[in-house]
């Protein structure tokens, strides 16, 4: 691996927060998406005001809220002034992580110094949708949008799942064989204290609701599957329905070197498309396309130079599935946990993966390289490259 580039207004991330993850029902089964979203912004700007810098945008990630402009409500529920701008950005699973892309984006293009992306999403009062009556039908309530066009395959993400496994061969002893581990990880990583500084306390909400020990693979192997009598995935080897916000903010490098705030550097960012009726392969090209990006292959990043991997676990098949399509070691992958352990807030989960990621690169030993990646429904794939400046 070569030296960066000299480039000190490229985009960083610096700061981060998030709110506990709450399983739906539960912890905050009736605080709305601008209750949840509004303090974490106001934690985060408060991080980076030592930058002296307007915020010049808020990008949110939001799946299944009530509509309307998310993210310009919940800043101006934060404090952040009228002048400061919002936009909402749904890529489903990946929003958290599309908004920051978007984010980095704009710093790169240079027409914005300061921004705050992240996601939110609070299934617990996500509205009842329905499509309106016809001549010969009533109001039809539905869950979610379609990910696909008619004529195409348009399943369930948890019947995906299963059929992903089927199609790859991944077995159920290897799903809750990975389950084991995350469950293991995030309660480990909960009792240690290492989830408590990126924690905003929100209702009096202070700790992750779904961490809990003694998920062995033993027990894991009793639950019965979730989405079909012959499938594989089960409450215990899937990502539990949450709520929750997280948010970081994008800057200049040069911006963040002159506040003397850690900083890791956005490298370069990728998405990219797979079968829709298979979701679970979208994440292997997504990096493959990352790393063959310029400023990766300007550093000479391979992807045996990753030191740190988060993958949103939305299901052990989808994370089986990546690390065997793109030969990653486990011992990378979500070592503090993932959403399996801690759940997974759809619009938020993209931000959790980088607050996390950076968790893990600051740190005093931490790796120079760091990798972020989704699945998405539909079919697709995100991915983005985080690199810690060398002193």
């Amino acid at each position: 691996m070569s030296g960066p580039p000299d480039d000190r207004s490229g985009p960083v991330l610096v700061g981060g927060r998030r709110t506990a993850i709450g399983t739906a029902g539960h912890a905050f089964r009736d605080n709305d998406v601008i209750e949840l979203a509004a303090p974490v912004l106001a934690a985060v700007a408060d991080q980076v005001g030592v930058l002296d810098l307007p915020i010049d945008d808020v990008i949110l990630g939001n799946c299944l809220g009530p509509g309307g402009n998310v993210a310009r409500v919940a800043g101006l529920a934060a404090g952040l002034g009228d002048a400061v701008p919002g936009v909402t950005v749904d890529r489903q699973c990946g929003s958290g992580l599309e908004a920051v892309l978007q984010a980095a984006i704009r710093v790169r293009a240079g027409d914005a110094e300061l921004l705050l992306a992240g996601g939110v999403e609070s299934a617990s009062t996500a509205p009842w949708r329905y499509w309106p009556p016809t001549a010969t039908t009533a109001p039809t309530r539905y869950s979610r949008a379609p990910f696909a066009p008619a004529g195409f395959p348009d399943p369930e993400m948890g019947e995906a799942a299963d059929d992903l496994s089927k199609v790859l061969g991944i077995s159920r002893d290897r799903q809750d064989d990975y389950a084991a581990r995350s469950h293991r990880l995030t309660w480990q990583a909960a009792q240690a204290g290492r989830y408590d500084r990126e924690i905003v306390v929100v209702h009096d909400v202070s700790r992750d609701e779904r961490p809990r020990p003694g998920m062995t693979i033993q027990r894991l192997g009793r639950l019965p599957p979730s989405f079909g009598t012959d499938g594989t995935a089960t409450a215990g080897n899937s990502c539990g329905i949450s709520d929750g916000a997280a948010a970081v903010a994008v800057t200049t490098e040069q911006a963040a070197v002159a506040a003397g705030l850690p900083y890791l550097r956005i490298v370069a960012t990728a998405v990219a498309a797979a079968r829709p009726d298979l979701p679970g392969l979208g994440p292997a090209p997504a990096v493959r396309r990352l790393l063959a990006a310029p400023a990766v292959r300007a550093r000479g990043i391979g992807l045996a130079d990753i030191g740190a991997v988060e993958i949103t676990e939305a299901f052990a098949s989808v994370v089986l599935a990546v690390m065997d399509d793109l030969g990653l070691n486990v011992d990378l992958v979500c070592t503090d946990g993932g959403a399996i352990g801690l759940g997974h807030p759809w619009g938020a989960s993209g931000a959790i993966l980088l607050i996390r990621l950076a968790a893990r690169m600051l740190a005093p030993t931490g790796p120079a390289v760091g990798l972020a990646t989704c699945a998405i429904g539909g079919g697709q794939g995100l991915a983005m490259l985080l690199e810690r400046p060398v002193d």
